[in-house]
């Protein structure tokens, strides 16, 4: 499988509007002003993705204490999303890259054509919109939470403006 190309750290992230759980329009270009975590996970109600989502849930303070928010990303549909946010108690939005399939990811580098769906990916943008983090793993495998505190950590280290 090969390793997508996620977006350089120091660049411009791509803008995207998506729908969240509620069917709401979030725009990135929108949230300029407060750093944000995009999440990019596979499928709504799959073990890992479960596991992983909730380990995020679970460790929300981590982001709010650097005042950052989570936006988390699969191919699903709103109303999958809905379900799965409510069943599961997830207190951040997650977006639907539904349609255009997977279009949002393609253009983090985070599709897997072969797949018909995201990979783990994560991008810490600051407040600007640049990203200051880059990671994923495979589909099956969980970001680790020390990942994210490293990428969280770059928010601090980046250079003012």
């Amino acid at each position: 499988m090969p390793t997508p190309s996620l977006p350089a750290v120091g660049t411009l992230a791509p803008d995207f509007s998506l729908r969240d759980q509620f069917g709401q329009t979030v725009e990135l270009s929108a949230l300029r002003g407060t750093p944000i975590a995009i999440v990019f996970f596979p499928l709504a109600f799959t073990g890992t993705c479960t596991g992983e989502l909730c380990e995020l849930r679970d460790n929300l303070a981590l982001f709010a204490d650097a005042g950052v928010r989570l936006l988390a990303v699969s191919v699903d549909s709103t109303a999958t999303l809905r379900v799965f946010a409510e069943r599961e108690g997830y207190d951040f939005t997650l977006l639907a890259d539904f349609w255009p399939h997977g279009e949002v990811a393609r253009r983090y580098g985070a599709f897997l054509d072969e797949k018909g769906f995201a990979t783990r990916a994560t991008i810490v943008v600051d407040a600007q919109g640049i990203v200051r983090a880059a990671f994923s793993v495979s589909p099956g495998e969980a970001r680790p939470l020390a990942a994210y505190r490293a990428a969280l950590a770059e928010l601090g280290a980046a250079p003012s403006r």
